[in-house]
């Protein structure tokens, strides 16, 4: 993969990302999946195809009104915690994060893919100099790694940890739309999906709540407290659940 800076883009950031990255900086060759930095900030293109993480697009679900009816909302809620902490194992964009986050969560969230993190954290830049996005981008933390290592590391902290992982029936879906298929080409399927949910059960949150498609299977087989079922998706929580 290369970077391709255009004109004006910030010099300084540039060469971060092109360290953070460990690629150089270019022209890309025909066919090619790479990395573009300009006035706008990051995305990721392939031919007509191009792909940025933008929060200010979500922010007709962050409405007050509108978060009362998110299934997500209600999955991940807990009663008389203000302010709850939540581990978001497997980041992505974060379009869930910040849902979470305008709904009052703080926000720790993980994502290993550093082309990913870039991409969000480009986003999360942008989003925290809107004014209406400001606070609620306060409360999201992001970190470039490992979520299992990660969740080790704060082991007893989390009050809630969310899992949403790339499975291989996910990424084969029709109903992907097409730009999104640039970010799964670089997402993995959940290689290991008992590892990932050992770590999340090991560090004792209060719930931890997986997001699933509508008729998948249960994450490693182990059957939930109780699940909150939508036409699409569907978010099963566990509680009370020892290491």
């Amino acid at each position: 993969m290369i970077l391709v800076v255009k004109e004006g883009a910030e010099a300084e950031r540039a060469e971060a990302l092109s360290e953070q990255l460990d690629i150089e900086t270019g022209e890309p060759q025909e066919n090619e999946t790479y990395l573009v930095l300009d006035t706008d900030g990051l995305s990721l293109r392939r031919g007509e195809l191009s792909l940025r993480a933008d929060f200010a697009e979500m922010l007709p679900r962050l409405k007050q009104s509108n978060l009362e009816r998110e299934m997500l909302v209600k999955a991940t809620r807990l009663k008389a915690v203000k302010e709850p902490l939540l581990i978001d194992a497997t980041a992505g964009f974060a379009e869930d994060s910040i849902i979470l986050a305008a709904a009052g969560f703080r926000l720790i969230m993980f994502e290993k893919d550093p082309v990913i993190a870039a991409l969000l954290e480009d986003a999360l830049l942008r989003a925290e100099r809107l004014p209406e996005l400001k606070d609620v981008i306060s409360r999201m933390e992001l970190r470039m790694g490992d979520s299992i290592q990660g969740m080790k590391e704060l082991a007893g902290q989390a009050d809630v940890i969310y899992l949403d992982p790339m499975f291989p029936e996910r990424r084969k879906s029709a109903a992907v739309k097409k730009k999104f298929q640039l970010l799964h080409e670089l997402e993995r399927p959940c290689g290991n999906e008992e590892e990932l949910l050992r770590a999340a059960i090991e560090a004792a949150p209060k719930k931890i709540v997986i997001k699933r498609p509508a008729k998948g299977a249960y994450l490693a087989g182990l059957k939930p407290s109780h699940s909150y079922e939508g036409k699409a998706v569907r978010y099963d929580c566990l509680v009370n659940v020892k290491g």
